[in-house]
Parts: C-alpha cells; sequence; structure tokens
C-alpha cells in the first residue's frame, strides 16, 4: 500500500533533487517518442546540444529565444506565488508589441525618447491587460486560467485586425503587416544576430529586483501571505485584492517589456501573431515552475528553454524532424513538473 505523508517544512534540497528526477522522467519519456519517430534519442539530444551550444551561432538562437522567456518568467513567478494561475502570458505580450506599434508608427515622440515610449505603453498594455482578468477574479470570481486563456485570442484577433486593416502598410500588397518603424524605435542588436541586448539587461535588472521584492520588501511579503493563505492575510489586515491587482500589473507588464523587445528589436513592425511570438507565453509558464517561484532562478531556466526551442529548429533541418517536436518537450516537461509537486510535499511510504 502507498500512503503520502504531508512535510510542514520542505527542505530545499528536496526540491532539488525531486526537480532534477522529474527533467529525468521528462527527457526518457521525450526520448519514447523519438523512438516511435524512428530516431535514436541520444543522437537526437546530442544534435540539439551542438546545434545550440557549441558554438556562438547556436549560443544566439539561444539567447534571441531566451530574452522574452526571462521576462514572461519572471513576471510569472510573482503569479506562482500569489496563487493566480496567469496562462495569459501570449496575449499580455501582444498587446505591449501593439502598443509599442503604435507609439513608433503614430506618436511624434522625440527619438532621443522613443524607445523609453514604447517600453512604457508595452509594459502598461500588458499590465492593463492582465489586470482585466485579476479585476473579473476579485469581483466576479471568474476563474482566471479561463480568463487569461481566452484573453489570448482575443489579443490575437485585435493584432489580426489592426495589421490588416487601419494600421497596414501602405506599400503592403499580398501580406498583412504595418510599415516598418523608423530607425530610431529599433532596438541594437548584438553584432550580426537578432539579439536585441537591451531586452536581456532589462530581463536580468528585472529578474534581481522582482528577487528582491519577494524577499525583503513589504509588498513582496504581503504577496508571499495571500498566496499561502488568504484567509491568513485577510485577518492580518492585508488587502488581497489590492495585493492581486499589483502582481497582475507587474506579471502583465513583464510580458507587455517582451512584446516590444520582439517587435522593435527582431520584426521591426507589427505583424502576424503567430510571428511575433512562437508561444513563448506558454512556454514562460515552465520557465517559471522550474524556478519555483524565485525570480533570480529565471535566469538560468530562461536559457534552458531557450535550449530547447532552437534545438527544435536543429532536429528539423539536420535530422528532419518536424519542429512541433520542442512542444511535446514543452508538454512532457510541464506534466511531469506539476506531478512532482505531490513527491515535494509528500513521504512516500510503503506498507501494510
Amino acid at each position: 500500500m502507498i500512503r503520502f505523508d504531508p512535510i510542514s517544512d520542505v527542505p530545499r534540497s528536496r526540491v532539488v533533487w525531486v526537480t532534477l528526477v522529474a527533467l529525468l522522467v521528462a527527457l526518457f519519456i521525450a526520448g519514447l517518442v523519438f523512438v516511435a519517430a524512428g530516431t535514436n534519442p541520444l543522437e537526437a539530444y546530442s544534435t540539439m546540444l551542438r546545434g545550440t551550444v557549441a558554438d556562438w551561432s547556436g549560443w544566439s538562437e539561444v539567447l534571441r529565444r531566451a530574452a522574452p522567456l526571462l521576462l514572461i518568467g519572471v513576471g510569472l513567478t510573482l503569479a506562482i506565488r500569489a496563487q493566480f494561475f496567469n496562462i495569459g502570458g501570449e496575449g499580455q505580450l501582444l498587446l505591449g508589441a501593439v502598443a509599442a506599434g503604435g507609439v513608433a508608427l503614430f506618436t511624434p515622440i522625440a527619438p532621443a525618447l522613443m524607445m523609453v515610449a514604447m517600453f512604457v505603453g508595452g509594459a502598461l498594455a500588458g499590465g492593463l491587460w492582465a489586470l482585466l482578468a485579476a479585476f473579473l477574479r476579485v469581483r466576479l470570481r471568474v476563474n482566471e486560467i479561463l480568463s487569461t486563456l481566452m484573453l489570448n485570442y482575443v489579443a490575437a484577433s485585435l493584432v489580426v485586425y489592426l495589421i490588416n486593416g487601419p494600421w497596414k502598410g501602405e506599400k503592403v500588397r499580398g501580406f498583412i503587416y504595418t510599415d516598418d518603424f523608423p530607425a530610431y524605435a529599433q532596438l541594437p542588436t548584438l553584432g550580426d544576430t537578432q539579439v536585441g541586448w537591451p531586452t536581456l539587461v532589462l530581463g536580468a535588472a528585472l529578474a534581481v529586483a522582482l528577487q528582491w521584492f519577494l524577499g525583503r520588501s513589504t509588498g513582496g511579503f504581503e504577496l508571499r501571505v495571500v498566496g499561502e493563505n488568504a484567509a491568513a492575510a485577510r485577518y492580518a489586515g492585508i488587502s488581497v485584492a489590492s495585493v492581486i491587482y499589483r502582481m497582475a500589473l507587474i506579471t502583465g507588464g513583464a510580458a507587455g517589456l517582451a512584446g516590444v523587445g520582439e517587435v522593435a528589436g527582431i520584426h521591426h513592425k507589427l505583424l502576424e501573431p503567430g510571428q511575433i511570438s512562437s508561444g513563448y507565453g506558454f512556454t514562460a509558464v515552465i520557465v517559471a515552475w522550474l524556478a519555483r517561484g524565485n525570480p533570480a532562478l529565471c535566469l538560468v531556466t530562461a536559457p534552458l528553454m531557450g535550449i530547447i526551442l532552437a534545438g527544435g529548429d536543429v532536429l528539423k533541418i539536420n535530422m528532419n524532424l518536424p519542429f512541433r517536436i520542442t512542444d511535446v518537450f514543452s508538454g512532457v516537461m510541464l506534466m511531469c513538473l506539476i506531478a512532482s509537486e505531490v513527491f515535494v510535499k509528500n513521504r512516500v511510504r510503503w506498507g501494510r
């Protein structure tokens, strides 16, 4: 007979080794998928590593994907701590991209202030989009999983409407996207890569700042209390609604910053939702979950997921495997991480 005994104070060492075991199990299950596709799993994994971390061109692709994952992931760590299950990072990223495009194309702002205005506008747009789901939960008790997920499709439809209608480029024929942003509304990159270094720096700074916020500030303490026991927080005089609203603004704002980085640093225009984001909003959930609600650890988990996403391109080119094999990785990894929570919080006992 199997019995699960709850652990009152979970040691960090247990969290680490259970998470590592969950990742190994995920790699094993994904390996079975490779076998079913007629590919040697060890060969596939070695090909991914050689194509991503063996040279600078591979690392540049990893960093290009890690930048938005880092920004969205550090914001989602706050949502995890507050027990606010935000699945809307994709929509919040798209709203940030829309705000950046609107500022770059239609506002008479001085070139020296353009990038600042774009990032501020993107953060506000993403934050307000997340705030809408928070309001629905606080005031109307609408489940945030459903509201944030549905708002992703609303955001995608808004982007398609804008680039196919009022914002469509004047010289565009047969495609739907806006005119190019002016040169002063484009982010600088590392060398001849597509890595916008300001986005990476912003993500790293935000990870450090939010780690301090959670561990050292009054607002972080209130957020942790609300996440652990909302009833106790109310008894202590903490406004649960205010905490959730602040958290939503921060987590949505971080995703909005990622959207600005994508359109200003890579595409230099607003275009179809699937081209702006390759599912970053959903993959960032794994980044935050691997970090166990610690923003600073996203500095490690975001590049890890960047390797997997960039490795999908490598497998597609070198081994003729479908790019969506990365979705299998992401789904299996998230499933194993969620299942591992049982073993983090409980000891498994065997006996009669």
